[in-house]
């Protein structure tokens, strides 16, 4: 009861309901902008918390991630344009019931579900993550070897497309990560006589290039197009949303238990989560040829469960410091960068700093419902923007930020080359998400396998001669064969030439793509 108090006090205090509010807003604005992503949002909100202590900087990254997810829903029900990429699964149904004149109805539904799914991803999170961490205080260098490597692996299954890309992307992310000095031996890696590279590459000019310059450059073809009038909803925006919410009870509380679940998965991610939950929702439902006609049941599982998949990826990155999405790859850098290492410890030893981040789930979940319905008022405004104005301060925010990272021009070159990586990367279909984890994951890897063989003199069996970590390395040999003969599938089928398209398959099943 102490540590609530203590951490409630932390909460309520005015800099951290100021940055809340702030950075709420923000987010707003990121994610109502066709192209400009949640995780763009929080690359570029980086640098600013710097300067912040760790509850107002996690809170920041927290409130403008929950925002953005649901400020996407804004673009998406009024011009087919899905604001990110966790609103793409919905937005034909949300701008079909816009054309039915229920524009207000479907807008409505994402923000309350959003607000409901969250705040269900935040009740699992607070349920579950510390008796996770007091089961996770047993694990050696053995456990969490396994672990991130298994991590790593489901990063691949769950990346979607083909898994050989999926491989390929983790592969350069591995790479980059081995640029500088062995952090065991000492010894000089691809650094390539550069003093620049003895320290490897830093985490913040790779976040920021491969997402936020990767997303800036590829929406430079449409630079010069200025998005037409729309036509905001009128009258009540809820009118007919508590009727519906309650008639789709079960969808809005499957949708928050199953993207808290996928969100918890590393690698998975919101977008992943809300395809699946509208998948599983079309195959439930009683309706289910009423789907891709505007018909709100799968708009109510997808819009919980991907807000709630946001409270779900905070369970890994809290508990064993890795990262459940790109979102808390960036929380975990911000963290260090304050002294704080994230794992099963953080629950003993900061408590107080846990429950307020639980806390601030919770305001930050309740604050989707006002603020969200005043961005669906201003929507008109905010898609007008003009992108000559947006696109030069983007790039001026990311420029800055990766600069501050060491006060270094090298590392502004590293986000910009690595920029032009995430274009050639994204326009051959190679998942981004690998990469990164990869980035974060690698040294974990690599470190604990060292500590690992070092204490057992050379000896293999020792990483599977204790139960948690045989059960782990299992797990992980699962993963890969699950990987495996899935390509082996999709061989087979493409050299049959007969088949059914993926995308096919699932439609004849009644479902969607999962992304």
């Amino acid at each position: 009861m102490n540590e609530l108090m203590q951490a409630a006090a932390m909460v309520l205090d005015g800099e951290v309901l100021l940055v809340i509010v702030a950075a709420s807003l923000f987010g707003l604005f990121m994610g109502a902008i066709p192209g400009l992503t949640a995780t763009m949002a929080t690359a570029l909100l980086v640098p600013v918390t710097f300067f912040m202590e760790p509850l107002p900087a996690i809170a920041a990254i927290v409130s403008a991630t929950a925002m953005a997810i649901v400020a996407g829903d804004i673009p998406g029900a009024l011009l087919r344009m899905p604001g990110t990429p966790a609103s793409a699964v919905y937005a034909d149904e949300a701008y079909l019931m816009g054309k039915k004149g229920k524009l207000g109805l479907a807008l409505g539904i994402n923000v309350t579900c959003s607000m409901l799914g969250g705040i269900i991803g935040v009740a699992v999170l607070a349920l579950f993550a510390p008796r996770i961490a007091e089961f996770a205080l047993q694990f050696t260098s053995d456990e969490y070897f396994w672990l991130a490597l298994l991590g790593l692996s489901c990063a691949i299954l769950v990346a979607g497309g083909d898994p050989l890309k999926g491989a390929i992307s983790m592969m350069i992310g591995l790479s980059l990560a081995m640029i500088g000095m062995d952090s065991v031996s000492g010894q000089m890696r691809f650094t390539m006589g550069s003093y620049d590279l003895l320290a490897g590459i830093s985490l913040l000019p790779v976040l920021i290039g491969l997402f936020a310059i990767t997303e800036l450059l590829r929406s430079l073809p449409n630079a010069g197009q200025r998005a037409s009038r729309v036509e905001t909803p009128k009258g009540k925006l809820l009118d007919g949303v508590a009727r519906t919410t309650w008639r789709y009870k079960g969808g809005v509380a499957r949708g928050g238990l199953l993207g808290t679940m996928i969100g918890a998965l590393p690698g998975a991610g919101a977008d992943i989560a809300s395809w699946i939950s509208y998948a599983i929702s079309r195959k439930l439902s009683r309706e289910p040829q009423k789907y891709g006609t505007g018909h709100p049941e799968g708009l109510v599982s997808a819009s919980a469960a991907n807000n709630a998949a946001l409270s779900g990826a905070y369970i890994p990155a809290l508990v064993f410091g890795i990262p459940g999405d790109t979102v808390t790859a960036i929380i975990i850098g911000v963290l260090t960068t304050k002294g704080i290492t994230p794992g099963p410890d953080v629950f003993t030893e900061q408590g107080a700093l846990v429950n307020a981040i639980f806390m601030v789930f919770v305001l930050a979940n309740l604050l989707l419902l006002p603020l969200g319905l005043m961005a669906i008022k201003g929507a008109g405004r905010l898609l007008t923007v003009p992108t000559g104005v947006l696109y030069p301060l983007i790039l001026m925010f990311c420029i800055v930020g990766a600069f501050s990272a060491n006060n270094s021009m090298f590392d502004v070159w590293v986000m910009l080359g690595l920029g032009l990586v995430g274009v050639f990367l994204m326009e051959n279909d190679f998942p981004l998400g690998p990469l990164i984890l990869a980035f974060i994951l690698g040294p974990i890897i690599e470190s604990n396998f060292m500590r690992s063989i070092l204490k057992s003199d050379g000896d293999l069996m020792a990483f599977v001669d204790r139960p948690i970590a045989m059960v782990l390395a299992g797990l992980a040999i699962l993963t890969w064969t699950l990987i495996i003969a899935n390509g082996v599938w999709k061989g087979r089928k493409a050299g049959k030439g007969g088949g059914v398209t993926t995308e096919a398959s699932w439609s004849a099943g009644g479902g969607d793509p999962p992304g």
